[in-house]
């Protein structure tokens, strides 16, 4: 949601295993053995082909410039393929520019980048994808790499965002993340934010972006779909009023 004018304008694609006793499976209890297996290949490209083809329904729908965010495993990365180039090819098959799309990266990936990794972040911004650091201030991000790499987005992780409110702290270190972040010319999205103060005092601290509970729960498509009409009527009837 855009701090500023209260528009939905991205979303973040989320994985879960629809199990038929256990219910919905989070992927933290999932995505570890994919990795282990491989499976996390296919997987991957399962979740890009369904999150672009949403994409392309919201951004003539309701929004041009809509953005999707996708989480790549470290492993995806590494992986020696094409992959890269199909994910591409995969958006000009369907008509899309790739600023549509935001890969999302950890803190990890970044140390750890080698020659590889960068080939392949460079191909997707080639094509225009765009790229966010996620969980920023949980790692052991180097400012120098931050530097180094064409990063758009820094996502503030919501440890620091849960303690805001109680925190003085936590509230430094985020007006510092926010500041240092804009000074490198990157936007800044808070996760985790479920309080009305918590979007205040991150709207006061120049945060671009938040995104939590406040808003709405991790929810299907179609779910989604009706936040995005509700939200257009709303922000329409402000732009009117």
């Amino acid at each position: 949601v855009d701090m500023i004018t209260g528009r939905i304008v991205k979303a973040e694609a989320l994985l879960r295993w629809v199990h038929p006793e256990q219910g919905n499976i989070g992927p933290s209890s999932f995505i570890p053995i994919a990795e282990e297996t491989g499976a996390i290949h296919e997987i991957g490209n399962l979740v890009f082909k369904e999150a672009v083809q949403h994409l392309k329904q919201w951004r003539r729908d309701y929004d041009p410039d809509f953005q999707v965010s996708i989480n790549k495993s470290p492993v995806q990365f590494m992986k020696e393929s094409h992959e890269h180039e199909d994910l591409v090819g995969y958006l000009d098959k369907l008509g899309l520019d790739g600023d549509g799309l935001v890969i999302e990266i950890t803190e990890g990936v970044v140390m750890k980048m080698t020659s590889t990794i960068n080939d392949k972040l460079l191909r997707l911004r080639e094509a225009g994808v765009q790229v966010a650091i996620d969980d920023f201030g949980t790692g052991y991000s180097s400012l120098a790499y931050l530097k180094r790499f064409d990063i758009d987005y820094l996502k503030l992780d919501r440890s620091f965002v849960s303690n805001l409110e109680s925190d003085t702290s936590d509230m430094v270190l985020s007006e510092a993340i926010v500041v240092m972040a804009h000074k490198l010319g990157f936007k800044v999205i808070a996760e985790g934010v479920e309080t009305r103060a918590q979007h205040r005092i991150l709207a006061q601290i120049g945060c671009d972006y938040a995104q939590g509970f406040l808003f709405s729960k991790a929810v299907p498509a179609a779910e989604f779909e009706l936040l995005l009409q509700e939200n257009n009527q709303v922000c329409m009837v402000g732009a009117a009023g």
